[in-house]
């Protein structure tokens, strides 16, 4: 299966090295330094089951790799306008493209089933630049679990002692397309799944990004430091039941106990990618993250007092480091 992993920042790295164990004929969309790193030496994932190498072909223009079976883009959500002028050469006829990204993504209410069925969210895919480009037929939501981090130009570090992806349709299916992916990915060591509500699993990850996410851009520490004070501990813990009380609005009912999944986050010393990227001076993904869910808790009717001033003052700062426009 010939697939191509758009995007080598930590995420997009760690599934190429993946997929390449699992037997796919893989190639990357790389630029500057990681572009040059992967032709020169290739793709290096040291985790915690073992250190993986591949030599995936390598270009900044997809032009140079032609038509795939399946594309995985794992840019971030600001990258996505870019990815929609240059991704045309990927595509052919039956051309599968996997969105494994952070925060609500633009296909959210395509095929929905509820009563903003249809609704675009130009916060991001302005112009509907990707939904012209891939269109809903090609698009498959995905949702990965892995805290990773690129140590060196062409190497990351994966720091989950179990990583994983999922995958589903907009419409709810469990398709063969998406499963072929899964299987790969599962045959290279990585947990992964196709489902029938990604929607469900997209919330269950955003309710850490939104709730933590906003704190560790304030402190600039990981979760860890940053969830060691008591006030920003019960600031968090209040900022989680509030995300979860946005996805109840909007009828995604999930099986989460707070308590516990808080108690997880109290352990992590890794630092979310939005930190990562307010660090490195990369686009910070506040519109996906924490703007687009504040408003569909406004649409749903569900109060945030706590999320709304943390957002606030994250989305200050990332505006003050010139990494985010409203």
């Amino acid at each position: 299966m010939k697939i191509c992993v758009f995007g080598t920042g930590a995420i997009g790295s760690h599934l190429a090295g993946r997929l390449a164990k699992g037997g796919a004929e893989l190639s990357v969309i790389a630029r500057g330094s990681q572009l040059a790193a992967i032709r020169e030496k290739g793709i290096t994932v040291r985790a915690p089951d073992g250190e993986l190498h591949c030599m995936p072909r390598a270009a900044a223009d997809p032009a140079e790799l032609g038509p795939q079976d399946a594309v995985l883009v794992t840019t971030k959500q600001t990258a996505l306008p870019s990815v929609a002028g240059t991704i045309a050469p990927l595509l052919g006829p039956d051309t599968s493209v996997a969105f494994v990204v952070n925060g609500i993504p633009w296909w959210y209410y395509d095929s929905e089933g509820g009563p903003n069925q249809g609704t675009r969210l130009p916060q991001v895919d302005p112009g509907d630049a990707m939904r012209k480009a891939v269109g809903i037929e090609r698009t498959l939501g995905g949702v990965v679990w892995s805290a990773c981090t690129v140590t060196e130009p062409g190497v990351v570090e994966v720091r989950s002692p179990t990583s994983r992806l999922i995958l589903g349709e907009p419409d709810g299916t469990v398709s063969a397309r998406a499963q072929a992916i899964a299987d790969i990915l599962k045959a290279g060591g990585l947990g992964a799944k196709a489902v029938p509500d990604i929607r469900t699993e997209l919330w269950a990850k955003l309710i850490g990004n939104l709730s933590q996410g906003p704190l560790c851009v304030l402190s600039r520490q990981d979760m860890k430091t940053t969830l060691a004070d008591p006030a920003v501990r019960e600031a968090a813990l209040r900022s989680l039941n509030e995300s979860i009380a946005i996805a109840a609005g909007l009828g995604i009912k999930l099986e989460i106990n707070a308590e516990d999944r808080f108690a997880r986050s109290v352990n992590t010393a890794h630092k979310p990618s939005i930190l990562q990227d307010l660090e490195a001076g990369r686009p910070m993904e506040v519109a996906a993250i924490f703007d687009l869910p504040l408003l569909l808790a406004r649409q749903a009717g569900v109060e945030t007092p706590t999320l709304d001033l943390c957002v606030a003052l994250a989305r200050q700062t990332a505006a003050a480091a010139g990494l985010y426009q409203a």
